[in-house]
């Protein structure tokens, strides 16, 4: 008979008895211990591991710090470039940033005094219905890919990989080809349209991501009581989805309002206050191209300081996004 025995240590200990017979009016006759020399052979084996895990102690913890360090050393190596542009941009751009750097329009090149408004306001335009067109559009074709499986669900993921690496500047020109040139007319739709192009497949693949985080089983429990699919896809998917929803819409948008090819081929820029989508409409990194270039100091302070403004603006969406996620993710548990 083999039994689990628990030492003072917290060791499990298995124990073979011999000889647990019972008698012939059904007695549990007295059982045999174990004998000496196996008993002798299970401590000196635990010994031994004992003393193997004794001796390469040291080198477990030696190989413990070094992974650590060299941990640490890859985290400052990622760090260096951000740090470095960060440093860099803020100390030639924070000079230019004003209140009427954000509240006047741009001057004449070579006459100081100029800001951004027009830009931020075309940013904001450009951005604001391309995140319009992208994000409802993502959404729904990530939850048909995580409804449906087949070849048009694979069709789909594919083509959303590979517009992921397509260059912005081949999308600029698709967006030239299918708008501008038809209506031979540069808008900030057109740019709208280059821009959510480029948004959908992060909307894609990020909210597929968080759709498939939510537990099967709860879509599960909700079908078998009856819920439509509409139902379940509504009040289960989307709803514990919410924090990776809004997180990939967030990097779409910090990823769409630094890019500054697709707007050379469609909103091509401009020196009025625009808030109209089908006139052409100036852009914050469009500013930073034009300006950039020019030869005027002035011009180049106001391309740093948009830089600058730019930069800090990705950043805090990027934050936002890791704080709602956290935020919204809590509250869904």
């Amino acid at each position: 008979m083999t039994t689990l025995r628990t030492t003072d240590t917290g060791d499990v200990v298995v124990e073979t008895v011999y000889g647990a017979l019972r008698g012939a009016s059904g007695e549990l006759l007295p059982a045999d211990p174990l004998p000496a020399h196996l008993a002798a052979g299970a401590t000196a084996r635990r010994e031994k591991i004992r003393n193997s895990a004794r001796r390469s102690l040291p080198r477990r913890r030696a190989a413990t710090r070094l992974s650590h360090a060299l941990c640490a050393l890859a985290v400052g190596i990622c760090l260096v470039p951000l740090v470095a542009l960060l440093a860099y941009t803020t100390s030639r751009g924070i000079h230019a940033v004003t209140l009427g750097f954000f509240a006047h329009d741009p001057t004449p090149p070579g006459i100081p005094g100029g800001g951004i408004r027009n830009a931020i306001a075309g940013s904001a335009l450009t951005v604001g219905l391309a995140a319009l067109m992208a994000v409802p559009v993502g959404i729904a074709a990530a939850l048909f890919l995580l409804e449906r499986k087949g070849r048009l669900a694979a069709t789909i993921r594919f083509g959303a990989d590979v517009l992921t690496g397509v260059p912005s500047i081949a999308i600029g020109i698709f967006a030239y080809a299918v708008l501008v040139e038809p209506l031979r007319h540069f808008s900030a739709l057109a740019g709208s349209f280059a821009l959510a192009v480029l948004m959908l497949p992060i909307v894609i693949r990020a909210s597929e991501a968080a759709m498939l985080a939510v537990p099967v089983d709860l879509r599960e429990a909700a079908l078998a009581l009856g819920a439509r699919r509409s139902r379940v896809a509504r009040s289960v998917v989307l709803r514990g989805a919410v924090a990776g929803l809004v997180t990939g819409s967030l990097l779409a948008i910090a990823r769409a309002v630094g890019e500054t090819a697709p707007l050379l081929f469609t909103s091509i820029g401009s020196q009025l206050f625009n808030l109209s989508p089908l006139q052409p409409t100036a852009a914050m990194p469009l500013v930073i191209y034009a300006d950039g270039t020019q030869a005027f100091p002035e011009a180049q302070q106001v391309a740093w300081g948009t830089a600058f403004v730019l930069l800090a603006l990705v950043l805090l969406l990027s934050v936002a996004a890791r704080m709602v996620s956290g935020r919204l993710a809590g509250r869904s548990r």
